[in-house]
């Protein structure tokens, strides 16, 4: 194409406040020279122009612009606008896709999930099932098609609550009558997993396993384990029972999950570890990120859960070490978190948080040190007491070492007050809201009371003015489509229908969040989260629109395409 064409379309970026200047303007002119190269065919031959045309592009820059066709090539998109001006731009290798009026957003990003753990098993999962009658079925459905002794697991994304059939749990006899030759568990969230006869043998549990430390293993009238295992540590136990694969099917997991993201509509997400998660789990990742075989973008950060001073100490030495940023704009670390210090972390369902001084100097000293070397520190915050005591120790922090500039994230924010997000905003501390009452909702509703209504507190942090976005806390607490959790933003229902929160937002406000806002959480707003020239191509075409349809069936949109990168990664 000609230099004319780079000259007739401008970049169009946002402004971008909260970076150092040298930041933005290493961004600015990085996705200038990208975009000229666009316009002049300096691509990878393996790259494939592309005109979409003839649609509804809900572009989400800062105006909210609606156009009717982008062009990209390359990675990039190089021009958006009316049909008349882009389709001039089609040469005779141009990839030409009539829209015929569907609806075109920005790639959908997480700002807080654990897909870098969950291919560790190729799962069942019940997301969004709302028939306990249907659940059974699928998994009767696995069975016949798996091999004598294969383990089937469903490790949460689902509760008992969301099925309106039925909202009886599973017991061991009728799960032994379903896979009497294959060991099941059935994990809900992280309140309890049920076990057939047969996982329970393949994981030595019987009537002599004690209690996991604040765990239990139900008995029956014998005294023999029911099957059911309660609380966070009995489901850790369960989970580390359950045979890990080999690298081949491992990949294979990788690759099945992410093609999953994609039909979703996900192309970017922020990572926050867990359980469990180990070096290994990055590097097949990281494998097929180098490879070019990653098809969506991952940006994760450190996790480590220190639960004494001692292990802080190893904690702080690792953290004199850390270099982020090493990484592509496919898979790359970007800080630290997201549970500072184990004692320190608050949980969902239990409304109180005893912030004992001892446990807060352990948070200070690591936060201190991720301060020191200028890093992102995400933490896992959600009761009010425990937002005021983190706050504490960072206000106390930012004195010593500035963390203004740094992104520095609370997860979850369940109960944040006005006051505290006014203390949020002088310190530029983000906010990343979840969608975990999708499943857990009549659960908050009994651990919090009233108070559960306005968890989270979507329209106060939006009222705020606050950076903040929108994300699941996938898999294991809430399901991964994103269109659950925009769907739930603008509603307040639940899997199943049932209302349970009134902090509702507008549609154009969740799908901001959604998207444009999340890029910043992952340092990628000068490349993702919106369609405007110079960005990353990528964008989800979808099979209804997502502005006017009906509110309560945003969460039955689907996408039809989704490209990441200039590629086109699922069709349907």
């Amino acid at each position: 194409m000609a230099l004319g064409f780079f000259l007739r379309f401008r970049i169009a970026l946002p402004p971008s406040p909260k970076v150092v200047w040298g930041e933005t303007m290493r961004n600015r002119l990085g996705i200038a020279a990208l975009a000229l190269c666009a316009a002049l065919g300096h691509f990878p031959a393996a790259a494939q122009d592309i005109v979409l045309f003839n649609g509804k592009i809900v572009t989400v820059d800062d105006r909210f612009t609606i156009a009717q066709a982008v062009a990209i090539k390359g990675q990039r998109i190089v021009a958006v606008g009316k049909n008349a001006e882009v389709l001039k731009l089609k040469d005779t290798g141009t990839k030409m896709i009539d829209l015929r009026r569907r609806t075109v957003i920005p790639g959908l990003i997480d700002n807080h999930a654990h897909f870098i753990r969950a291919p560790e098993h190729d799962e069942l999962r019940f997301d969004g099932v709302t028939s306990r009658k249907q659940a059974l079925a699928m998994l009767a459905e696995r069975v016949r098609a798996a091999r004598p002794g294969e383990w089937i697991v469903t490790l949460g994304g689902w509760s008992e609550e969301q099925f309106i059939d039925d909202s009886r749990g599973f017991s061991r006899e009728e799960l032994d009558r379903i896979a009497p030759a294959n060991p099941v568990v059935l994990q809900a969230i992280y309140d309890h997993s049920q076990l057939n006869s047969a996982a329970l043998k393949a994981a030595g549990i019987d009537a002599n396993t004690p209690d996991p430390r604040g765990g239990k293993i139900e008995k029956d009238a014998t005294g023999q384990p029911s099957g059911l295992v309660r609380n966070a540590s009995g489901v850790a136990l369960v989970a580390s029972k359950i045979p890990l694969p080999d690298d081949e099917q491992w990949l294979a997991n990788i690759r099945k999950l992410v093609a999953g993201l994609n039909a979703m509509g996900v192309t970017a997400w922020y990572d926050a570890g867990g359980r469990g998660v180990s070096a290994k789990h990055y590097e097949r990742y990281r494998a097929l990120a180098e490879r070019g075989e990653l098809d969506a973008r991952a940006f994760w950060t450190t996790i480590r859960q220190p639960a004494t001073p001692e292990q802080v100490d190893k904690v702080l030495a690792e953290i004199a070490e850390q270099k982020p940023f090493q990484g592509s704009d496919y898979f790359d670390n970007i800080g630290w978190g997201e549970s500072v210090y184990l004692p320190a972390t608050t949980s969902l369902l239990r409304p109180g948080f005893d912030a004992k001084p001892e446990d807060m100097r352990e948070v200070r000293r690591i936060a201190q040190a991720v301060a020191g070397r200028g890093m992102m520190l995400n933490a896992h915050a959600e009761m009010t007491p425990a937002i005021d005591a983190y706050l504490e120790q960072y206000e106390a922090i930012n004195k010593e070492n500035p963390i203004k500039g740094l992104r520095w994230v609370f997860s979850h924010l369940d109960q944040v007050s006005d006051a505290q997000l006014e203390r949020m905003k002088r310190l530029d501390i983000y906010a990343g809201l979840h969608s975990r009452p999708l499943i857990q909702g009549p659960l908050m509703h009994k651990a919090h009371g009233e108070r559960a209504w306005d968890m989270p507190p979507f329209r106060r942090v939006q009222a705020s003015g606050i950076v903040w976005g929108l994300g699941s806390d996938a898999t294991a607490v809430t399901p991964s489509n994103p269109f659950y959790t925009l769907g739930f933003a603008v509603t307040g229902r639940m899997i199943g229908g049932r209302k349970v929160n009134r902090q509702t937002i507008a549609r154009e406000e969740a799908l901001i969040a959604h998207t444009r806002s999340n890029a910043w959480f992952i340092f990628q707003e000068s490349n993702l989260g919106s369609i405007q020239p110079g960005k990353y191509a990528d964008l989800v075409v979808l099979d209804g629109d997502y502005l006017t349809v009906p509110a309560e069936q945003i969460k039955d949109i689907r996408p039809v395409m989704t490209i990441v990168g200039g590629k086109i990664v699922h069709q349907r």
